[in-house]
């Protein structure tokens, strides 16, 4: 029946084109011509029958929406939007025009706006619902809030954690602890004090010192001393290739912390994102540290209760403007720990270990300027000499302080390398003295 309907449609087009023929001025004929080419979705040709019209009628209301129909359905779309804007400019607007020209939106992309177009056509005719217009914007809706997700997802795919650690954890460290205690831990345990003096819970210490010391561990430690959430962002987290993506990625991160209040967020290798805008010469880089400062700042959100840590082992090539008050504040050398900090470090690195009869005060001094990553390499090797005896013997035997100093002998402090650079940093770039506890360390007079 449906097939047999067809075909009579199209044998009244026919006709009706061929009487077209003879009277071309015909502009009632031309017009349904026009409308059943389009009922049939031929587009091209309705379009040209559409145009005729209107060079002999320009004003033809019809007629303007029926290009505008075409352009939509020759996938002209900005034609389309072009055509329709003017139709709409009326006062009051055509409520058609408003319908087609939120499928026009919606097809160019413009979800909001179409939208809000549709919305407006419903108030001027509340029986003017497209059903299938209303279904293409709830499910195009539904498509860009995941995509908004996903991309939130992706850009903190860090993980936000709740730490299980806290200072007694950390073995050493006290002086950098007592700082960290002073300016993030109390301010959040004694909210109200802080807030009689009219000081906002927050702010950011920047940890620097030779790698392996500690700083990661310690920020999580921090977290934990506080109850407080934890992210951890590299600098893979934050930088993109393609321009304008790091701010994004960024503030993206920073939004996420401040929904996660108390949080610290903990930057390491910050350096790598907060390079010396004089030694740039790219503006992406710039735009980036820009971001960073801006988030650093609070400008646009509220910083109150987020945390923020700063890990490098380059402080030198960081931008002075992170150092500003309010920003970096507190900066403190994390140095490789000393001897009672190596001994604490051994016994937390080693309570869950095969060990017997450790000397611990013994290995400590054998390994001077050895960092925390270092002890844990010592701890390794002398595993491996372990299991190396046990598959020969059969009888897997514990850890002993002989065992460790062995493996103390065959590796070297990794914080050498580092301190060569550091001390000429330290010695001919240091008028603000911030690199003096580098000297005190290295027990070198100004």
């Amino acid at each position: 029946m449906e097939h047999y309907l067809d075909k009579m449609d199209q044998n009244q087009l026919q006709a009706l084109q061929e009487a077209l023929q003879f009277s071309p001025d015909n502009i009632p004929l031309r017009k349904h011509i026009a409308g059943l080419l389009y009922q049939q979705q031929a587009f091209e040709e309705a379009e040209g029958h559409f145009k005729i019209i209107l060079k002999s009628q320009p004003g033809d209301l019809d007629s303007k929406l029926g290009l505008a129909g075409c352009f939509l359905g020759l996938n002209k779309i900005s034609s389309a939007i072009i055509l329709l804007e003017d139709l709409i400019k009326e006062n009051p607007p055509s409520v058609p025009a408003l319908l087609l020209y939120s499928r026009s939106l919606l097809e160019d992309g413009a979800q909001a706006q179409a939208s809000e177009v549709y919305q407006q056509a419903l108030q001027l005719d509340p029986n003017a619902n497209d059903e299938a217009l209303e279904n293409r914007l709830k499910q195009s809706l539904q498509a860009d809030m995941q995509q908004v997700d996903d991309q939130e997802m992706a850009s903190s795919a860090i993980a936000v954690e709740r730490p299980n650690i806290s200072f007694k954890d950390v073995g050493g460290l006290d002086h950098v602890k007592n700082e960290i205690d002073l300016k993030i831990i109390k301010p959040l345990l004694h909210k109200e004090l802080y807030a009689a003096y009219g000081k906002k819970v927050g702010g950011g210490i920047l940890l620097y010192g030779p790698p392996g010391c500690g700083k990661t561990h310690l920020a999580r430690a921090t977290a934990g001393e506080v109850k407080a959430k934890f992210m951890s962002v590299g600098i893979n987290d934050v930088l993109d290739m393609w321009i304008g993506n790091s701010e994004k990625n960024l503030h993206q991160i920073f939004e996420t912390a401040r929904r996660h209040r108390p949080c610290v967020l903990f930057f390491d290798e910050i350096d790598a994102l907060g390079a010396n805008r004089s030694d740039m010469k790219q503006s992406a880089g710039r735009h980036l540290i820009n971001q960073f400062l801006a988030e650093l700042d609070g400008l646009e959100s509220d910083n109150d209760g987020l945390l923020i840590l700063g890990a490098t082992n380059a402080p030198w090539h960081l931008d002075p403007a992170f150092r500003r008050p309010g920003r970096f504040d507190r900066i403190i050398f994390v140095s490789p720990p000393d001897q009672l900090s190596r001994e604490a470090i051994l016994k937390v690195k080693l309570q869950k270990k095969p060990a017997k009869n450790i000397d611990y005060k013994d290995v400590a001094k054998a390994t001077h300027n050895f960092s925390g990553a270092d002890l844990e390499a010592v701890i390794d090797l002398a595993i491996e000499e372990k299991l190396a005896e046990a598959f020969k013997t059969g009888v897997p035997a514990p850890l002993l302080t002989k065992d460790l100093k062995n493996a103390v002998k065959k590796h070297r402090a990794t914080t050498l390398e580092w301190f060569s650079t550091a001390r000429n940093y330290a010695l001919y770039a240091n008028e603000s003295g911030l690199y003096d506890e580098i000297l005190t360390y290295l027990n070198i007079k100004k």
